[in-house]
């Protein structure tokens, strides 16, 4: 009889441990990188009261950590310098400090990790979308294996209340998948790979045609009162990726907290119908952000949306809406814009050239987050000065000077007087970090545009970079 019961406890026993498991959001994974040589974040759940023990194989290091009444731990680990692979192992420990269950992560990378986030033209796969192909995509993939390159792919997931959990997985960077990752986000880590030298992880929640204002918490959005404030369950459903706080709560919610070097953004293409607000807005959600990961003032780069025919989607005035991008690089501190003037496509709001929105991304960060030096960077329009004639236009970070990409002079120019009627110049031409403008049908100059239509396909450049339009006025 003792002995039955004694069988019957211990299975009773074995029932119970069976059930106890630790478990760690799908960002936590084999293949994950951490972010070198600060205390990385870790959390998940375990039974409640329980105790986790989290061991670090790159120092055999042991930290200890109980859950709360809901099952939850969060644990900080010191990471070192760049390497790898390595091991993480959790323990969920018995009352008696007995191991109930392990969980081992292997694999794992110590390197930088970014957040790169927005609408389509971050999402946009190497593949490309139908029809819509990415340039020199074949090429890159018969390259493109990369085991100290990560990714890591978001599905998209809208949620009218704050999500703890995403779908994906970290994969080594291959062909396979490669192929199916952001190709804005791949050229980005491939040059920071090639620069840096160690592990790069990069983790990509982006949705086609999304808002800014799907990005961000309702209480940033009550300093706009454009925006709707009561969202509902038919709301999120209805709008879904447009919807104010759906993307924030579905896809970005999960992943703060997750120790990393900063963001690359690819987004406007849906604001252009609401550009005036633009550059606050995304002010009021960078800050946000940055709020929330208690990281203090991360780095965050940014393209502006490349030139495209508005017109062929019933829109109108892009121009605009880059000029708030440009505008918010001198509002939000910590943060640059990479200009894609010359990389659009008329036709396809979708442009194919993605290595240059990725290269261009990574010179910001190399330059201004790694201090490498000897990097080329985006000049930006400065003033204008008129002398009879004549506009003189100048510019700032042009040291080594303006010039023009397909000859000696532009198309791209147009001038107005004080009857803000605009005329295509006549003549324009550099000299030094100065462009000179002039136009026959207007004696006497009050303002200049530079490419400021939806479409143009930019040519003023500077060190191999392409200057974003601009305007004197404000008309």
């Amino acid at each position: 009889m003792r002995r039955i019961t004694f069988f019957l406890f211990t299975f009773y026993l074995s029932l119970c441990y069976s059930f106890a498991e630790v478990r760690l959001p799908r960002f936590f994974s084999d293949n994950m990188v951490l972010q070198q040589q600060t205390e990385c974040n870790l959390w998940g759940t375990a039974d409640k009261g329980k105790t986790v023990k989290v061991t670090t194989s790159w120092d055999q290091k042991t930290y200890q950590v109980k859950t709360d009444k809901d099952g939850k731990f969060e644990v900080k680990v010191q990471t070192p310098e760049a390497g790898g692979p390595y091991e993480i192992t959790f323990t969920e420990m018995s009352s008696h400090l007995s191991p109930l269950s392990t969980c081992t992560l292997g694999n794992i990378l110590i390197g930088e990790v970014w957040i790169c986030a927005g609408q389509s033209n971050m999402e946009m796969q190497m593949k490309g979308f139908k029809q819509q192909p990415v340039e020199g995509t074949t090429e890159e993939l018969l390259r493109c294996k990369d085991s100290q390159l990560r990714l890591f792919t978001v599905k998209r997931h809208v949620s009218l209340t704050p999500k703890y959990n995403v779908t994906g997985q970290w994969n080594e960077a291959n062909s396979a998948s490669v192929r199916d990752f952001s190709a804005t986000a791949y050229y980005f880590g491939r040059a920071l790979r090639s620069t840096l030298g160690i592990p790069i992880g990069l983790i990509v929640t982006a949705w086609g045609g999304s808002a800014c204002e799907a990005w961000m918490k309702a209480d940033w959005l009550r300093a706009f009162p454009k925006v709707k404030q009561t969202i509902t369950v038919g709301d999120v459903s209805k709008l879904q990726q447009r919807c104010p706080t759906a993307l924030f709560n579905g896809q970005l919610h999960p992943l703060i907290g997750y120790t990393m070097k900063g963001v690359i953004w690819y987004q406007g293409e849906d604001n252009v119908p609401r550009y005036d607000y633009y550059a606050p807005l995304l002010k009021a959600m960078v800050e946000g952000w940055r709020e929330e990961w208690k990281q203090g003032e991360f780095p965050f780069y940014y393209c502006q949306i490349a030139p495209y025919d508005y017109s062929l989607i019933d829109w109108k005035d892009s121009q605009y809406l880059r000029e708030q991008q440009a505008k918010a690089e001198t509002m939000i501190n910590n943060a640059r814009m990479a200009v894609l003037m010359d990389a659009g496509l008329e036709y396809g709001i979708h442009p194919r050239k993605k290595r240059q929105a990725g290269e261009r991304l990574a010179l910001l960060a190399l330059a201004n987050t790694y201090d490498i030096k000897g990097l080329p960077e985006f000049a930006t329009y400065k003033e204008v000065t008129f002398q009879n004639d004549t506009a003189v236009i100048a510019f700032d970070r042009s040291k080594e000077w303006v010039y023009f990409e397909h000859g000696t002079t532009s198309n791209n120019f147009e001038v107005a007087g004080a009857d803000k009627v605009f005329h295509p110049a006549t003549k324009v031409w550099v000299s030094r970090n100065r462009v000179y403008v002039t136009c026959d049908a207007v004696k006497q100059p009050a303002a200049i545009r530079y490419a400021f239509k939806d479409w143009a396909d930019g040519d003023l450049m500077h060190d191999g970079l392409p200057v974003s339009s601009f305007r004197t006025d404000n008309w």
